[in-house]
């Protein structure tokens, strides 16, 4: 209400303000006019006569007729101007065509525009007459100039007549109009908080009642929700016993599938060493055919059927703990690493022929898990093995190895010449279970693995893809590379 009356006054007020701008505006003009009448009957013809006496030469007195006229033209386009300002105040113009006088009885909008039609015709003839003006005394020419000057002077007064008799009726109807509407500005605002008072009573009343009707709904729901709860808990305590017992079903078949991928996982991992095992012992045996079998021999085999046995042994540490967040890590140099992996492979790569080629550019210690890395490499060589023994002669056979350092990453680069993954295999060869192998070769999980380790749990990046390579005396091969991105900077370090 407060903000209604404020903003009611503040508009009436504004429209006093526009009018008594108008008014002055109008005023305004008058003055412009008195000062066009008096640039003619004082500049102009007060010089015209002091040339006719010759109290002044041409040349004063035509840069005198030329000031003249430039103030003339000046002060008769500020007249106009003004005159068109009222068209700009719309409410304004509203308010003079349908309140104040809406027959328009004390404007002559044709006697006005003839009135300057008539100056705007004197001005131009003038003008005329006084670029004609000779240097010598002509009597007819200076008596129609001054009669031209008398008779714009006569204009001029009546368009400043009816000027002033118009701003004089407007201001007073005005001021008689804001009188009537401020009047009832207030008598309106009166009815208006009287009327509030009134509805806002009967709007407290009926939300009275509203509460009341709602308060009595709400105690009928509570009752309602209360029998409701009571059977529901007995039907809650049913479903739940219900889904424990489902519960207990699927951690039991979750735990027979990780037991299943868990023996796969070992069945992988165990395939390569148990066969290195299988050429030792026979190694043995065929020594003892030859009868070359000696005691340094004995017990050099001896040792390696130990590492390996050991290494089966880990693996089984490995895979036992692998979904374990608290396996500890440990600081070793990423070439002892990979010299281990090589090593437990290197029966079948020698038996394969399949020549090794490491090359340390950068030889890092990092904190990481030994054997699980370890396990990667074992599985990249083992996949290039296949590779290298299907598609190369035993003669070009070779895995070369790179290890470098960029800023805070160890890279290790796996490259074979075996001709390269086909392109509808390449998008595949990280998904569980899939293998190009026959069954008895292969289960498809070794790179899965190998992903999962690297990603997941070392918080790394493994790639690959099929490059052109000069691997062996700069004769380009089809080649595979696997890129293996190992973070230096360990959160748990």
């Amino acid at each position: 209400m407060l903000c209604i009356i404020v903003l009611s006054q503040i508009s009436i007020f504004t429209l006093k303000n526009d009018f008594d701008i108008l008014f002055e505006k109008r005023t305004k003009g008058l003055i412009e006019l008195e000062h066009i009448k008096d640039s003619y009957k004082i500049n102009i013809q007060d010089t015209l006569d002091n040339f006719e006496n010759k109290r002044l030469n041409f040349v004063q007195a035509k840069d005198v007729l030329k000031l003249a006229s430039e103030i003339i033209d000046k002060n008769w386009h500020l007249y106009k101007e003004n005159s068109s300002l009222e068209n700009r105040f719309f409410i304004v113009n509203w308010i003079k065509k349908f309140v104040l006088n809406p027959n328009n009885l004390y404007e002559n909008k044709v006697l006005k525009d003839e009135i300057i039609k008539n100056i705007n015709s004197k001005m131009l003839s003038i003008n005329l007459l006084l670029k004609d003006i000779r240097n010598e005394k002509d009597e007819e020419y200076f008596k129609k100039l001054k009669f031209e000057i008398n008779s714009i002077s006569v204009h001029l007064a009546s368009l400043m007549n009816y000027d002033l008799s118009v701003a004089i009726t407007e201001k007073r109807d005005t001021d008689k109009v804001f009188n009537i509407i401020t009047i009832f500005s207030f008598i309106s605002i009166f009815i208006v908080f009287f009327f509030s008072i009134i509805l806002s009573l009967f709007i407290t009343k009926h939300f009275k009642q509203i509460h009341y009707l709602q308060e009595k709904n709400v105690e009928e729901k509570t009752k309602e929700l209360k029998e409701l709860n009571n059977s529901l808990e007995l039907k809650i305590a049913q479903e739940v016993a219900k889904n424990r017992k489902k519960d207990i079903i699927m951690f039991q078949q979750a735990r027979f599938a990780s037991l299943g991928e868990m023996l796969n996982n070992i069945a992988h991992q165990w395939r390569q060493p148990l066969g290195s095992l299988c050429m030792i012992i026979q190694s043995f045996q065929v020594k003892m055919q030859f009868g070359k079998l000696t005691s340094e021999f004995v017990q050099q085999k001896t040792e390696d059927a130990l590492l390996l046995a050991q290494n089966m042994s880990n693996t089984l540490d490995d895979f036992k703990n692998f979904f374990d967040p608290s396996k500890a890590k440990k600081k070793f140099f990423i070439e002892d690493c990979i010299e281990h992996s090589i090593e437990l492979s290197k029966y079948f790569l020698n038996k394969e022929h399949i020549k090794v080629e490491l090359n340390i550019k950068k030889n890092i210690e990092i904190f990481s898990y030994y054997n699980e890395l370890s396990h990667v490499f074992l599985n990249i060589i083992s996949n290039s093995k296949d590779a290298l023994i299907s598609n190369v002669d035993k003669n070009d056979r070779i895995i070369k190895i790179v290890v470098n350092s960029k800023k805070d990453f160890l890279f290790v680069n796996i490259i074979d010449n075996g001709g390269g993954i086909p392109a509808d295999v390449m998008p595949k060869i990280f998904e569980p279970y899939y293998t190009t192998k026959y069954k008895s070769a292969g289960t498809g999980i070794g790179l899965y693995m190998s992903k999962q380790i690297i990603e997941k749990h070392i918080k790394g990046q493994i790639s690959c893809k099929n490059i052109k390579y000069k691997i062996k005396d700069d004769e380009t091969f089809s080649c595979t590379s696997f890129v293996i991105k190992i973070p230096l900077k360990d959160e748990d370090e």
